[in-house]
């Protein structure tokens, strides 16, 4: 079985990599929590951020309850957004 393959067909993933991104989160999540269409899920990979990322990532979770949030390290952008695809349930 491909790995597209697992994934839920029509289901809208938006993926955000962050690490100490609280200058300019806001306006990312604003950006998406504000289209016409919303997306089925979006998910925030925090890189254990030391600022108020995750904070700031809660208050929307709140209002928004198809934000999810993993904090975790990792090695960088590209192993964020890798962890981000596996997460997400859309293809």
């Amino acid at each position: 079985m491909l790995e597209s393959d697992s994934k839920i067909q029509n289901v809208v993933s938006i993926i955000t990599v962050v690490y100490n991104g609280e200058q300019t989160l806001r306006k990312t999540m604003e950006s998406v929590c504000h289209q016409t269409v919303l997306p089925d899920e979006y998910l925030i990979i925090n890189g254990n951020s030391t600022d108020a990322t995750a904070a700031i990532v809660k208050e929307y979770m709140a209002q928004y309850p198809f934000i999810k949030l993993w904090s975790d390290t990792d090695t960088g952008i590209y192993d964020a957004m890798n962890k981000g695809i596996s997460l997400a349930k859309g293809n």
